[in-house]
Formats: C-alpha cells, structure tokens, sequence
C-alpha cells in the first residue's frame, strides 16, 4: 500500500493539559499524523510574561515546523491568549509561511455564546489568561450583552501536574475557586485551560448539574473537523498514516505516567530540544 506522504498536525502545550485535547481530536479525527510537544521544563507558563510566553511559543513552533507540521494548535489558553495573534501576525508573515496556527481560545468563546441562556458566562483560568482580557474581547465581540465572571486558578495547574487532583487538598481548593462563579448565578462556564479537562467531574459535581461546562476537549476536534472541510487546500496536504508521536522537553517517568493517564493510552515520549 501506498504510503500518504503529507505534512503533519502539531499540538503545542506547556504541559501536559493539551493531552487532553489531542485526545479528543484523534477520536474524532484518527487519521492524521499528530506531533505533540509538551514544554514541561518551563511550565506552567501562566504566571509568565508575556513577552517570555511568546518566546517560549515561537521555539516551540519551530521544532514542530522541523517536524513538518502544516498547521499547528496551540492547546494553551495562556499561548493562545498572549501570544496567538503576534505569532500570526508577525513571525508566520516574518518567515514568509504558509502553515497555520490556530488557537483554542476563540472556539471555546464561540460555543459560550451559543449556549449560555441567562448570557452570564464563567471562566476560570490562568492568572496570565484572565489578565490577557482575551476571553473578554472575544465573547464581548460576539455578544456585547454577555456578562462574563472570571476567576484565575493559579493552584490548579501545579495540582494536576503534581499527578495530586485526586485529593482532598485539590478538592476544597476547587470549592474556593469556584464559590463566587456559583454565586454570580453563571450557567455556563468555561474550562480556559487545557488542565482543567482533568477536573472536569470534580467540577461538574461542585457547579451542579444545571451549569454548562465547556471543555476544549470536546468543543476543538469539532470546530478543527469543520475547519478542515472548509479549508480542502489544508486538508489535502495532510498525511494519513494514523501516526503519533509525543515529545517533552523533561522527559521524566512523571510525563511517561500522566501524560498516558490524560491521553488515555500508554504513550512513548522522547526528549524535545527547544531553541
């Protein structure tokens, strides 16, 4: 058999939250080649500046550019929202490209808008993605009625990376976090960081069962797979050999063990150097 000879889709995160999301993309959308690269030597990035942010973004793309990645999503609420629009407007103008980036921000946005009822609409996310004001921007675009509710969580990410969102401690840090979302009558929430995928149920049961979750995990592999039919000049460029590799740029037993718990297979890393 003919082997499909094509650009890969690469999957950038800080960790190892946009696990998650890749997750849900090959279940969706199996028969692709998927480059994922955690830099888990410099997260979490959501206390970083954004200057730093976009630096480490711009490395990171260019290892997933030597891996022949045709376009690239930045699974990084904290990449998406501080660093996106000066990738795409700079550095793929800079070096004269053709690849894509896309973020996972703005999809998240759009599926708020169209299901909030009461148009008061939660996010909780990084400190550095709350400052950013991009949830604000594009949600008050879409519908300048909206009334958004933010809460930075900036316990949550070394929590899940700790392998610890099991615990007691995770638990009642949740509850804290979560207490003036639940009293600023909010029926939807946004999840605004790949991570929080992995607390989804603890925060379903705390937000209760009349509030709307959107987790990346489910609403990206839905507007990628509309993306791809919409853009058939990106689609047809794009190997089919169900490939997928992971790289870390620590690689430890911890990413080894996670990272297959947030995929939900056993997965093989290797060592991603960044520069």
């Amino acid at each position: 058999m003919k082997r499909n000879v094509g650009a890969n889709i690469g999957i950038f995160d800080s960790g190892f939250g946009g696990l998650t999301v890749l997750r849900g993309i090959v279940k969706n959308l199996p028969q692709y080649n998927y480059i994922y690269l955690g830099d888990t030597a410099r997260a979490p990035y959501g206390t970083r500046s954004r200057k730093i942010i976009y630096e480490f973004t711009k490395e990171a793309i260019n290892f997933l550019f030597q891996k022949n990645c045709g376009l690239v999503i930045l699974a990084c609420n904290t990449v998406s929202s501080d660093a996106l629009r000066k990738i795409q407007q700079e550095y793929l103008i800079k070096k004269n490209s053709r690849r894509k980036i896309l973020g996972v921000l703005i999809p998240a946005s759009e599926e708020a808008v169209k299901i909030t009822k009461n148009k008061r609409v939660g996010v909780i996310a990084t400190e550095s993605t709350i400052q950013s004001g991009a949830f604000m921007r594009e949600i008050t675009k879409l519908d300048p009625k909206i009334k958004l509710f933010q809460k930075s969580c900036p316990l949550l990410v070394p929590i899940v990376e700790a392998g610890e969102q099991n615990s007691k401690a995770a638990e009642f840090i949740l509850e804290d976090y979560l207490r003036p979302l639940k009293m600023s009558s909010v029926d939807t929430l946004i999840l605004g960081c790949t991570h929080y995928g992995i607390l989804e149920n603890k925060i379903r049961k705390i937000m209760g069962k009349n509030i709307s979750i959107i987790s990346e995990e489910e609403i990206v592999p839905e507007k990628l797979k509309t993306y791809l039919k919409k853009h058939k000049e990106i689609e047809r460029k794009l190997a089919k050999n169900r490939c997928i590799e992971f790289y870390s740029t620590d690689l430890t037993d911890k990413f080894q063990i996670l990272g297959s718990k947030f995929f939900g297979k056993h997965i093989q890393v290797q060592k991603a150097v960044l520069k």
